[in-house]
């Protein structure tokens, strides 16, 4: 990919740098190109690549790997906004806007894996930021860390939206024949209008859709995470039928619902998006949440048994095990709960 007219410059040195990018050590370099409008990759040198994932979170996977930080994918209700924060960046337009790119995470990522004292424990991508965001179009990370998972016969899930992983998935295939490989797309929603205003920068649900078939057509299980679920919004049985019906019309094996997060960061821009798009629900959200991130425990029960019985219908209640487990890899089709982060990165897997 060339970048013409591409802007290169050491924000470390620029008395104008963005708040707390001059206590980036490892800052390499800034760039902007027109291809990205409006959007700038500060380029870091990772001191590592696996982070740990507490015990206490009870998730499948006991690693993550994030090669980024920040999405350009926007989605407003994205509750890893809040990690931008610790280097002094907002929650909204600088997660949108302002990407930490880990350009050596790589070499780094393959060193850790050859140390004898690696255990082949399960390693999760896409748990923070989404690893086929855009800008994977430019820095190729993603073939490397599969490259380095499956030859030291580490096994690994991918959760993502960004369709740009139809360019690995020969490379996934291959690597499912040596290792477990788990692999999940991220549709919230199914209404292109809504997906307008809540996920600017994601690719349609028409487009998500494809992938999962794609997937599907390359004799790998697909798992579909259907979150978050927004109160009030999408969460009627006709819309939770619609995408569920879609999601098993594309080849999915299995899906997950469940409901709208608001952490800090996260909450004050959905909100905003509230104000702004949806204003007669101001008021039900602050009494829905007003005890905090979570929905009440009656709202969750009753989604969680509207949701059973859908996903019941339409094939889509299979076990993790078909998707998050064990060499599931079959002939190729002839036809087309949340952690907090363990460190100031925001490692903590977030699941979309």
């Amino acid at each position: 990919m060339r970048w013409s007219g591409q802007e290169i410059s050491a924000d470390r040195c620029d008395g104008n740098a963005l708040p707390g990018l001059d206590r980036l050590q490892n800052l390499v370099r800034t760039v902007r190109t027109p291809e990205f409008q409006g959007i700038a990759f500060h380029e870091v040198l990772a001191k590592s690549a696996l982070n740990r994932v507490p015990v206490a979170s009870r998730l499948p996977f006991t690693w993550t790997v994030n090669p980024y930080r920040g999405c350009s994918h926007a989605c407003t209700y994205c509750f890893a906004r809040n990690t931008h924060t610790y280097l002094d960046l907002d929650a909204g337009d600088d997660f949108d806007r302002q990407i930490i790119v880990k350009v050596n995470v790589v070499d780094v990522l393959a060193r850790e894996l050859a140390r004898s004292s690696w255990r082949h424990e399960p390693v999760a991508l896409g748990t923070n930021t989404d690893p086929y965001q855009r800008a994977e179009g430019r820095y190729r990370l993603m073939p490397g860390i599969i490259s380095a998972l499956a030859e030291s016969r580490t096994p690994f899930s991918i959760l993502t939206k960004g369709t740009l992983a139809r360019r690995d998935l020969p490379q996934l295939a291959a690597a499912a024949k040596r290792v477990s490989v788990g692999l999940a797309v991220s549709i919230a929603l199914a209404d292109e209008a809504v997906h307008h205003t809540l996920e600017p920068g994601a690719p349609s649900p028409a487009a998500r859709l494809g992938l999962v078939r794609a997937i599907s057509d390359a004799g790998l299980p697909c798992s579909v995470l259907v979150a978050p679920v927004l109160p009030y919004l999408t969460d009627s049985d006709d819309q939770l039928d619609r995408i569920l019906s879609e999601i098993a019309s594309a080849g999915a094996a299995r899906a997950t619902v469940f409901a709208l997060h608001l952490r800090s960061g996260c909450r004050e821009w959905f909100f905003r998006y509230l104000a702004s798009q949806q204003p007669s629900l101001v008021g039900a959200y602050r009494e829905l949440y007003r005890n905090g991130a979570h929905v009440p425990r009656s709202y969750a029960v009753d989604l969680a048994r509207r949701a059973e019985v859908l996903l019941r219908r339409h094939g889509l209640n299979g076990s993790a095990q078909q998707t998050w487990g064990g060499n599931a890899v079959r002939a190729p089709r002839s036809e087309p709960v949340a952690a907090t982060p363990t460190s100031s990165e925001g490692s903590g897997p977030t699941l979309f």
